[in-house]
């Protein structure tokens, strides 16, 4: 009787758990009453598919990766050549992962090799010598091309999964598409032209020097100076473009040396400003470049729009500012997308609105199917089990309430393929008590009593049933952890559906056996 009653509070405490984790839902689904109070506010997410939400498909530019590369190992070369004093005739970049060296007859050859092996190794060295002078032909080999590209692409995987997670999103999926492609699936979205603008900016800060010797007007009708580019300040008040300024088409310094970006205020005006952060390598480029141009203006370009220019007063060692009549909310957002920046420019190939009634209309397909199959089976058991059959149709109710219940306890998300998963569950749960019931059977043919023949049945039938469920709960695990999108939303409700049916064949319905064979003392099931 301890047991008993120890089983039954179990039963209990499950049941009303799941509930309570359901009602939020309920009510969601109603929309009679507002959101509750007395139980746990989470709700069952909906997928991209039942809700609707936003698409994407992004594209890396690995190959920016590699001539970005390229272009650093380019000036980090040109100045160590200054620095060890090795005279050479010329050093140019002919293509975007070439640079070409040109000795002289005072170019010590030996040194300059030993340099290019030991601090270059990723460069793939060829030598061609004439009469008077050599020329070192340097590319990167193939395999730190590749590893350039993958390394490109993750970066942005991870720099879109945290800015997804910034904007609170439920259950996104993001996966990477082939080698440069990335699958955005954000469902839910309400202002889907802000997530998007914040998802797609690459983030690419650069200072590059405002070209004062050259006549803006004549560059803005098409004359541009060589080495110079016109571009455009930030304009957040319209669409239409802010003033344009001219130049050095060179960037000083970019971002990638950049550790920090926050949020911070400005104690004279009292607004919002972005600080950013270098690491030791940047700090000492920014101080040079400060030290070297005091009396000239500097721009800080993000994705080729200008935010400020102010003039270099003296040399700065320590932090930048960027400036630009921003609200609180957009001055979050450019610090996010700064400490986010993406490695190389990221594009949007394809997108996709999937609207609300697509979803609305996929749910009601998908529970009239659940409630259609639902009946036919709970018709079947009565018919064919008849006492034994009830129990195992409240067991199945039961089953599809604690589903409900731990999708929203374990903020799960419902997709189109997991309510095929609760449609399938429910069979595997009949199934489970249809073995129960066919082994009582099986006992009562020979003439035991019935509680003698629940007893041998579930005893029988409990082996094969966790050996069933437990082989489907470990393909439902790989499942989740390999698969994403819909296959991952099938692995959560197979996965919720193996636990309850297990819970409901082989506790709950066992304990109603009990009670009707104990206390009312039942000498025949009806089987």
């Amino acid at each position: 009787m301890s047991n008993f009653s120890w089983r039954a509070v179990f039963i209990a405490a499950v049941l009303v758990a799941a509930i309570i984790c359901v009602m939020p839902t309920v009510h969601m689904v109603s929309q009679q009453l507002e959101d509750p109070t007395l139980w746990p506010h989470k709700k069952i997410n909906l997928g991209l598919d039942l809700q609707g939400g936003l698409h994407l498909v992004l594209e890396v530019d690995t190959d920016k990766a590699v001539a970005d590369t390229v272009n650093r190992m380019y000036d980090e070369l040109r100045r160590t050549l200054r620095k060890d004093r090795i005279r050479v005739a010329g050093i140019k970049k002919p293509g975007p992962t070439h640079i070409q060296i040109t000795t002289s007859a005072n170019t010590e050859l030996d040194k300059l090799q030993k340099l290019l092996e030991d601090d270059y190794p990723t460069l793939k060295i060829e030598t061609r010598k004439d009469v008077d002078h050599s020329t070192f032909d340097l590319t990167l080999t193939p395999e730190e091309v590749q590893r350039l590209k993958r390394q490109a692409a993750d970066q942005a995987l991870n720099k879109i999964r945290n800015r997804v997670d910034f904007t609170g999103t439920r259950e996104p999926d993001i996966r990477p598409q082939g080698e440069k492609q990335i699958i955005v699936q954000l469902p839910g979205i309400k202002d889907e032209s802000k997530v998007k603008d914040l998802l797609v900016r690459t983030g690419q800060i650069e200072f590059k020097l405002v070209d004062e010797i050259n006549d803006l007007n004549s560059a803005l009708q098409g004359r541009v100076p060589p080495g110079s580019q016109v571009l455009y300040f930030n304009n957040k008040s319209s669409d239409a473009k802010g003033q344009p300024i001219l130049l050095k088409k060179r960037a000083e310094l970019t971002g990638a040396y950049l550790t920090e970006a926050r949020v911070q205020f400005d104690q004279q005006t009292n607004e919002p400003i972005v600080a950013i952060k270098f690491d030791r390598k940047g700090a000492r480029i920014f101080e040079r470049l400060t030290e070297a141009n005091v009396g000239k203006r500097l721009a800080i370009v993000l994705d080729n729009e200008v935010y400020s220019a102010p003039v270099i007063r003296q040399k700065i060692a320590g932090d930048a500012i960027i400036s630009g009549q921003f609200t609180d909310e957009s001055a979050k957002d450019l610090a996010l997308v700064l400490r986010e920046a993406f490695p190389t420019p990221v594009e949007t190939l394809y997108e996709k609105k999937v609207g609300p009634s697509l979803g609305a209309d996929s749910i009601r397909k998908g529970l009239v199917s659940m409630l259609i199959g639902g009946a036919l089976v709970i018709l079947f058991m009565m018919i064919y089990y008849k006492g034994a059959g009830l129990i195992a149709n409240l067991a199945l109710i039961v089953n599809i309430i604690l589903i409900a219940g731990g999708l929203a306890a374990f903020d799960a998300t419902l997709t189109l393929p997991g309510i095929a998963g609760i449609i399938l569950t429910i069979g595997m749960a009949v199934d489970a008590n249809v073995l129960i019931f066919e082994r009582i059977r099986e006992e009562l043919r020979i003439g035991k009593s019935a509680r003698a023949a629940v007893d041998a049945g579930y005893d029988r039938a409990t082996l094969t049933i966790l050996d069933a469920n437990v082989t489907t709960f470990i393909a439902a695990l790989v499942l989740y952890a390999f698969g994403s999108g819909p296959v991952k939303g099938f692995a959560v409700t197979l996965s919720l559906g193996v636990v309850s049916s297990l819970f409901t064949a082989l506790i709950l319905s066992r304990a109603v056996f009990d009670t009707l064979l104990g206390k009312r003392r039942l000498k025949q099931l009806s089987i």
